[in-house]
């Protein structure tokens, strides 16, 4: 009798499904079984991975989906793989917009640039070529403008499963607090340059 081997073709499936991953859905219909066989697979695969610790990579659950992704010990590693001039991080303006974008969602790129006081196409540009935002409908009124919100690959990007996951916004911090912490720092810095 020929034994199926469920964890062989689910890592196969997730290792297709690339940074897309699979959702326990998509796996129980590939595999012709309910939810629940397909959750015991994998949980059988996860255990395989966490008690064979030779092995590089690891199934992770992310935004809803399962993937295989690499193990944090071995990071240094892939930086150096992937390192080079054309690999470049956030900016600063892509960083504040992102995260306006994140908490605010569906946002018009006029309500951004209100709360960030600069423009911001460039940094909706980057965002949007690096697949962390995206267009998701359009706004009412005149000129029906395009709304932002994260993908996918903004929570695979952060390690979240949702949104919910996102840190909360501090309460509104008073005026005179941060004037306090402001003069703060700048006596320590004016006792640093006059030691």
């Amino acid at each position: 009798m020929n034994l199926i081997n469920w964890t062989s073709i689910l890592e196969s499936l997730l290792f297709a499904a690339g940074d897309e991953g699979l959702t326990i859905k998509q796996i129980a219909e590939v595999l012709e079984v309910d939810e629940f066989k397909a959750s015991e697979v994998i949980e059988d695969l996860r255990q395989e991975y966490e008690k064979n610790e030779t092995r590089g990579i690891m199934m992770v659950q992310l935004a809803g989906t399962f993937q295989l992704a690499t193990k944090k010990e071995n990071s240094a590693y892939l930086k150096k793989l992937v390192d080079s001039p054309h690999t470049s991080t956030l900016s600063q303006a892509a960083l504040e917009t992102l995260a306006i974008i994140a908490y605010r969602q569906p946002i018009t790129r006029a309500e951004i640039e209100e709360i960030r006081g600069v423009k911001t196409e460039r940094p909706l540009h980057t965002l949007t070529a690096k697949a962390l935002i995206k267009e998701v409908g359009r706004s009412e009124g005149t000129g029906r403008a395009y709304l932002y919100g994260t993908t996918k690959e903004f929570l695979d990007y952060f390690g979240l499963k949702s949104l919910d996951e996102l840190p909360p916004l501090p309460e509104k911090v008073e005026e005179e607090y941060v004037q306090e912490e402001a003069d703060l720092f700048f006596e320590k810095f004016q006792e640093t340059i006059n030691s």
